[in-house]
């Protein structure tokens, strides 16, 4: 009993830095469950997973955005709008921000994904920052959530304005493959995980030589984060996606 308690306080210690660095005070029984992932809870016989935490952020996350781009840009209009936030909203973006906080340390993981380098893998690190946005609005609501989430997507939301992300990758890639005579682009797709969590993987090859791979949650943000990284890729001199 001793040795559960000393483990809870360390735990708690250390998620105050986290909490500090988010700005907002998160149970660390709240917590504990945003970092436990199904691999550990398989392993342990836990209950719970980081799953439904996971799914209530992501939609937290795609409102705040959505809501940040509608105000930032009046001019543009919906074909404009989506693939901006596609290019903020995406598994790779959503793991950079989750490494500049360090999640991965906290990450509940079961041996096998722990041996397997899971602690850095872009799709659990993206799944515990939407997991612990989902614990912000649960324990401070929707107006909190909303200023956490505009403040770690800042850096992002910028570099995406800057490289022109509101573009749609894949015309881009396409316009330019073909001013270059190598014909048009195709994609390799290939998928893992269960059903109701899948994550995607794309591979873009122009002239049948694979010029990037790009990752996300469905097949057109695995597609479109390819297309963008090809075309920086082909044409690096340039204002890219």
């Amino acid at each position: 009993m001793e040795l559960i308690t000393a483990v809870r306080f360390l735990r708690s210690d250390l998620y105050s830095v986290l909490s500090k660095e988010l700005g907002v005070d998160i149970s660390t029984e709240l917590l504990t469950l945003a970092f436990t992932h199904r691999s550990f809870a398989y392993e342990s016989g836990a209950k719970e997973t980081n799953e439904r935490l996971e799914f209530l952020g992501d939609s937290v996350l795609g409102l705040v955005v959505t809501e940040e781009l509608y105000l930032r840009f009046p001019d543009l209009d919906e074909s404009r709008l989506s693939p901006l936030r596609s290019g903020i909203v995406n598994m790779r973006a959503l793991a950079d921000i989750a490494r500049t906080l360090e999640l991965g340390k906290y990450i509940r993981l079961g041996k096998g994904e722990e041996v397997t380098g899971g602690r850095d893998k872009n799709s659990l690190l993206a799944d515990a920052l939407e997991a612990v946005i989902g614990a912000v609005y649960i324990e401070s609501g929707f107006a909190r959530a909303s200023t956490v989430v505009r403040a770690l997507i800042a850096t992002t939301l910028e570099s995406a304005v800057a490289k022109g992300a509101g573009l749609d990758g894949k015309t881009a890639l396409q316009e330019l493959t073909a001013s270059l005579g190598k014909g048009v682009p195709e994609y390799v797709v290939s998928e893992t995980g269960p059903d109701h969590d899948k994550s995607f993987s794309a591979k873009a090859l122009v002239a049948g030589i694979e010029i990037s791979q790009g990752e996300g949650k469905s097949k057109r943000e695995a597609e479109q984060v390819a297309a963008r990284l090809a075309y920086e890729t082909l044409k690096p001199d340039t204002p890219t996606l």
